[in-house]
């Protein structure tokens, strides 16, 4: 079994493969993980390393998988399982980022806050895209503007180089929302050392529930996603698409819940 992903990994990530691992053991598959880089020839040492394998699927859990990765799965009929990445007549689970976004703004919007802000990637993955996007639509749709912060790399350095963008670049919000837990580390980190205070001047809220989010350092307010649920759904879909080669395209979301620590006011 083929556990694709990318040499950028995070803890959420880390957490998938552990989830995905633990349950195609159970399923008495062998995982083989391989990463794959951002060139023509890393893909292709990929689609050697799966044929190789002979592996009987493959999940990927890095962006939108290649066109010749695709090829090579379906050329020897492997299904492809693609976990919140993009791909079209795919099967595919995803986290509802959509319905996270909306929790995120309605618990910054309870708490009083009016100025907000997205700390983004600057070329980010679909899943993070679609949470910049829909919460910039939700607090539109509440006659909000929203600054959006865009960098090079979305983890804890990024972070704290879009907070320190966003403090630079006029009055600071007094919400902001991360597309995931390590930019909020980052941004956190950086609010705090600027002298503001964290959710009495600025609330802040991350995505992924990483454990580092429930450290004392951080306490932070986040939407988590459950790896477990995710990785039986992925079982689930592999053995329907094995038992039914001809199944239409199948697609899966899971809901997130909004995680109440201490970087968010409390509700006015």
């Amino acid at each position: 079994m083929g556990l694709v992903t990318s040499d950028a990994d995070t803890p959420f990530r880390a957490q998938m493969i552990s989830a995905l691992s633990y349950a195609l053991i159970e399923r008495s598959n062998v995982p083989a993980i391989i990463n794959i880089g951002p060139t023509s020839e890393d893909v292709a040492n990929a689609s050697r390393q799966l044929l190789r394998y002979r592996a009987e699927a493959t999940i990927f859990l890095s962006g939108s998988p290649p066109a010749s990765l695709v090829e090579v799965t379906r050329r020897n009929g492997q299904p492809l399982i693609l976990v919140n990445r993009a791909g079209t007549g795919l099967d595919s689970v995803h986290c509802d980022d959509r319905d996270g976004a909306q929790q995120a703004f309605e618990a910054l919007r309870m708490a009083g806050a009016s100025r907000f802000a997205v700390i983004n990637r600057a070329n980010p993955s679909p899943s993070l895209s679609a949470r910049e996007h829909a919460f910039v639509e939700f607090a539109a749709a509440s006659r909000f503007e929203t600054k959006i912060v865009r960098v090079g790399r979305a983890d804890y350095g990024g972070g704290k180089e879009a907070a320190r963008q966003l403090l630079a670049s006029g009055p600071a919000p007094d919400a902001v929302f991360c597309v995931n837990d390590l930019m909020a580390f980052g941004t956190l980190d950086h609010i705090r050392g600027a002298g503001l205070r964290v959710p009495d001047d600025v609330s802040v809220i991350g995505f992924d529930d990483v454990p580092v989010a429930a450290w004392s350092s951080y306490r932070l307010t986040t939407l988590r996603q459950d790896p477990r649920r995710i990785a039986r759904e992925v079982v689930s879909i592999l053995d329907r698409r094995l038992a039914d080669p001809d199944l239409p395209p199948i697609s899966v979301y899971f809901p997130v819940e909004l995680v109440v620590r201490e970087t968010v006011r409390a509700r006015l």
